[in-house]
């Protein structure tokens, strides 16, 4: 899908500096839409804007932007609707996740940083966006879901909370909006080989958890997804391809969520079976 289709069209893509953002943005400038990445850290966003490779008349701007913050999100979604003219879609992508530990260990600011991030963070994208697509004449709104917020990931804490409430988020934004002509939907990534899963060894436990559960592992030398494989999706969510879907998640995580999350109990062993299953650690 790189016909010039999205010519011209105003994106903001978060987080977009490095990994599956800066994969879904090269994936919409190469198809000639007028991208502005938004990122914390501002050389990041430099090497992106020059890294990027564009088509179709295509461009990428970035602004330093915090998505937990409401006069950053206000300000990188107007600088996105002046780079084009106007703003036709989001892939609201910034997200992470916080401690590996059991959740009777969480603390409860860590735990809530996470769903700020994540959540809110998505809500204020949609809160400042909606508004410039609907008077673009409707929009493409793509939420940063993950397998974790369908499939039970042990230990994980906040994010598979943080990542369904995206999804649910969607669902109702998509009915919300309906009307307007913006639709919401949610890409659900597997294990994708980005510098943020580098912390797991490849020869470990834990990898060779996720390859097993995945039918399409033998398919790929690497075992496990690239980011350009969610960038060709964000893409055609935010396309006219899409123009009939709207309030849904898709996987791209090579048929995982068909068996199991992974399995990350060997990273966490020290702390011993019975504090894993709830009890309190030792004095």
């Amino acid at each position: 899908m790189t016909d010039g289709a999205l010519r011209g069209m105003g994106v903001l893509v978060t987080g977009g500096g490095t990994g599956i953002g800066r994969a879904c943005a090269e994936a919409l400038a190469a198809d000639g839409a007028v991208v502005t990445i938004c990122g914390r850290t501002e050389d990041r966003l430099v090497d992106a804007v020059d890294q990027i490779r564009t088509g179709h008349g295509g461009s990428v701007h970035h602004v330093v932007a915090d998505v937990t913050s409401e006069d950053d999100v206000r300000a990188a979604v107007s600088a996105a609707a002046a780079n084009a003219g106007s703003l036709r879609g989001v892939v609201a992508n910034a997200g992470g996740g916080g401690g590996l530990r059991p959740l009777h260990l969480q603390e409860v600011d860590g735990f809530e940083a996470v769903l700020r991030l994540n959540v809110v963070g998505t809500m204020l994208c949609l809160k400042h966006a909606v508004p410039e697509m609907v008077e673009a004449g409707g929009g493409s709104f793509v939420g940063m879901s993950s397998i974790a917020g369908h499939v039970t990931h042990p230990h994980f804490g906040a994010y598979p909370v943080a990542k369904a409430g995206i999804e649910e988020l969607m669902r109702n934004a998509a009915d919300e909006f309906g009307a307007s002509g913006v639709r919401c939907n949610a890409i659900r990534p597997g294990f994708i080989a980005t510098e943020l899963m580098d912390f797991v060894p490849r020869d470990s436990e834990v990898f060779a958890s996720y390859v097993r559960n995945t039918p399409l592992a033998p398919t790929l030398t690497t075992g496990v997804g690239e980011p350009s494989d969610v960038g060709a999706l964000a893409r055609f969510l935010i396309g006219p391809e899409s123009r009939w879907i709207t309030g849904t998640a898709i996987n791209v995580d090579g048929g995982q969520g068909l068996r199991a999350g992974p399995d990350f109990s060997s990273f966490l062993a020290a702390m011993g079976d019975d504090v894993l299953r709830g009890h309190r650690p030792a004095d």
